[in-house]
């Protein structure tokens, strides 16, 4: 009964700090702060209270509303929602990963409404158009048993897709988009199988030190069962197995891992379908280059986009499970994501950030929400122009 009342009240916060529309303003009168009861022998002008600061209210990611998706009841439409993984038992080195939703959603409570146009972007991602941007919480993962953990996420991931979107948004995007706060990377597989129930095999751009693509019955240690062989460094060995990836339209960027022998690049080519763009590469033909060599691969095909988090180099974020040095810097990675404007983006996920490892700055999280809030920008920017050009209905609002 407690956690339930915790609940309404949480939900209240909420509803009451969300601005409201000027058609509800003309059906019902707003309350004077002269209404507002203190009790007597209060000596100080009275003022608004019901606003957010960076650091107040419950947390969700940007101070976005916050809603129960999961519920069975929840239908309302959504655009684009905020969801976190938080699961860490696919790990092979340093777990922790659990706690990365966490610590991206704390990291981000100096984004909010008001104060977050982005001048790279020109749009203020969490304003823009009428678009219905919320934060839908955590998938309830057990880390007690990986299969129905896995079977957790998938339904998780299908109830949000499964949602209708509104009248703001392109009649293309006629599923909801979610971007994804991880966790370990395996939660990649469920993401990719149920998208895959949508839009088919996807192109993957895959951000990471790692390949992540390797066969886990050719070396792989510690692998005793079927679920045992699902890792953060497996999970796209299995999909694109599972009719998941789109092969040969689908790119690395920022390897820069040891390997067990170089027939794994043989695998992750041949096998997998992924093309191969090292962390060093960026020195010789920066980073337009990489944006032009990934965008000949993905041509016009459906994309997710996948960040895991150790693309940076450690010494800019050092909270992740297994880092390797020689990564590449957040200003990169933020001119890597304004390049890949106008794909077509079905969903997006920043993963392996690991607060237990973060230094007292939080560095780590705070460079994984600001990499989430450009990917936002970008799918928001996505839904206000195709809807434009494809004729939607929208009220008329300037999304600059």
């Amino acid at each position: 009964m407690a956690r339930g009342l915790s609940l309404t009240l949480l939900s209240l916060v909420f509803f009451l700090s969300t601005p409201t529309p000027s058609s509800a303003h003309d059906a019902f009168s707003v309350p004077s702060l002269s209404s507002v009861n203190v009790g007597p022998n209060f000596a100080h002008p009275l003022e608004d209270l019901d606003k957010d600061l960076p650091f107040s209210q419950p947390v969700t990611f940007a101070h976005l509303p916050w809603q129960r998706c999961f519920s069975p009841s929840h239908t309302q439409a959504l655009d684009i929602a905020i969801v976190g993984f938080p699961y860490d038992t696919s790990t092979s080195y340093r777990p922790g990963a659990r706690f990365g939703p966490r610590g991206i959603r704390a990291a981000s409570s100096r984004e909010k409404k008001g104060r977050s146009y982005n001048t790279v972007w020109g749009v203020d991602p969490l304003t823009a158009g009428d678009l219905t941007i919320v934060d839908c919480g955590d998938i309830p993962i057990t880390p007690f048993d990986a299969r129905h953990a896995f079977a957790q996420m998938e339904q998780g991931y299908r109830q949000i897709l499964w949602h209708n979107t509104t009248a703001a948004t392109s009649e293309e995007w006629g599923r909801p988009r979610v971007l994804s706060l991880g966790g370990d990377h395996s939660i990649v597989l469920p993401i990719l199988r149920s998208l895959k129930e949508i839009y088919g095999p996807v192109s993957v751009i895959h951000l990471d030190s790692h390949l992540d693509t390797w066969d886990p019955y050719a070396g792989y240690t510690g692998i005793v069962s079927e679920q045992s062989a699902i890792t953060h460094g497996t999970f796209f060995w299995h999909a694109s197995r599972e009719g998941c990836i789109s092969r040969g339209t689908s790119v690395h960027g920022g390897l820069r891992t040891k390997l067990f022998s170089p027939d794994d690049y043989a695998i992750d080519r041949d096998i997998v379908g992924f093309e191969i763009i090292e962390a060093h590469e960026v020195d010789d033909i920066g980073i337009d280059g990489i944006v032009e060599r990934v965008r000949a691969v993905v041509g016009d095909t459906p994309v997710y986009l996948s960040i895991d988090i150790d693309v940076l180099d450690p010494s800019i974020a050092p909270a992740t499970g297994t880092p390797e040095s020689g990564g590449w810097t957040t200003r990169e990675v933020k001119r890597f994501i304004k390049g890949l404007e106008g794909l077509r983006m079905v969903g997006a996920d920043v993963v392996e950030v690991s607060p237990p490892y973060d230094t007292a700055a939080e560095v780590t999280s705070v460079a994984a929400s600001d990499l989430l809030v450009d990917i936002l920008a970008l799918m928001v920017k996505d839904s206000l122009a195709k809807g434009h050009e494809n004729g939607s209905k929208q009220k008329s609002k300037d999304e600059l």
